[in-house]
């Protein structure tokens, strides 16, 4: 790796970490914003104006808006994501295992979306304006069109209602084998492997054919070379970047897609445990369940930017 590549990775890298802080600081800022008072959804509404002041000036609800954004931002940094109003308990303790059951989640839907759709998207420009072709253009762009909601809701009354093969929640304390793990899990999977798979087959097909059709795949083909040639040896490499980007961005867009999902079907991810902080009006929580989010949209996002440039030399000027 030269010297160049590391400037522009390092680059990269600074872009990433000044797009974080605007983000914590539009986080902060929005949740501050939320209507009603901490104190008094905690105390309830018969607490006294003494008992709701004496447990703002306990929580540090009067310190100024800076102090506030500072101390919290601070605390994300070194590790300590505060205390949930609600439980009481560190909200780090909190996420840590719904954490995990999002990551498995978002892990077993990458698995399965990111071979299937990249096997699809390059097949259908391989044999772009076939029937397969077409037919496939016509499914994804109903898939893209469709809310995730829908889709779920779908799910729900074919698999669930009408053919009962799965449960319509997907929420289990003990599960001792991976066949009903799957059997669980089944639901958010194909929901979510759904909405990322359409975007990620589109994107993949555009770039394949867009390599296709320069001069020098022309010219292999002219030579000779079979079609599969055209595209493995030829195309593909010089694909590479965009279709990284397509995964990114559709990886990405699965973090959006979980949190609707989690809380149709009940699963206990972090974006479930969110939407209830957002019920209860629990800062911390909702803060960092936010800044989570983000950070994995920024990863996806930097990783792809990274491997365009390392794949794609023009990308380097």
């Amino acid at each position: 790796m030269n010297a160049q590549i590391v400037r522009l990775v390092l680059a990269r890298l600074g872009v990433a970490a000044v797009t974080l802080l605007i983000v914590s600081f539009v986080v902060f800022a929005a949740t501050q914003m939320l209507p009603g008072d901490v104190a008094e959804i905690l105390l309830g509404q018969a607490a006294t104006p003494e008992a709701v002041a004496g447990l703002r000036t306990a929580m540090h609800l009067d310190d100024p808006a800076l102090v506030q954004y500072a101390k919290w931002v601070l605390g994300f940094v070194t590790g300590d994501l505060g205390t949930s109003y609600g439980s009481n308990m560190p909200v780090a303790d909190m996420i840590v295992t719904r954490f995990q059951n999002t990551l498995v989640l978002a892990a077993t839907t990458s698995i399965v979306a990111v071979p299937l759709a990249l096997t699809l998207g390059i097949l259908a420009a391989t044999y772009r304006g076939s029937l397969f072709d077409r037919a496939l253009t016509a499914g994804v762009v109903s898939a893209i069109s469709v809310p995730e909601f829908l889709i779920a809701t779908l799910a729900v009354l074919i698999f669930a209602v009408w053919l009962r093969w799965l449960p319509a929640l997907s929420f289990a304390n003990d599960v001792t084998s991976f066949g009903q793990w799957l059997h669980i899990i089944a639901m958010p999977l194909i929901t979510l492997t759904g909405v990322i798979s359409a975007q990620m087959i589109r994107m993949t097909r555009a770039a394949v054919i867009d390599t296709l059709d320069a001069p020098y795949v022309e010219m292999a083909l002219l030579k000779g070379a079979s079609r599969s040639r055209l595209v493995l040896r030829h195309a593909l490499p010089n694909a590479a970047g965009p279709i990284a980007n397509a995964v990114a961005l559709s990886l990405s867009y699965l973090l959006g897609g979980v949190i609707i999902v989690e809380t149709i079907f009940n699963y206990p991810g972090i974006a479930k445990l969110m939407v209830d902080g957002v019920a209860t009006r629990d800062l911390p929580l909702i803060q960092a369940c936010t800044m989570i989010f983000c950070l994995g949209y920024l990863i996806l996002i930097t990783a792809a930017d990274i491997l365009a440039i390392v794949a794609n030399p023009r990308l380097r000027t």
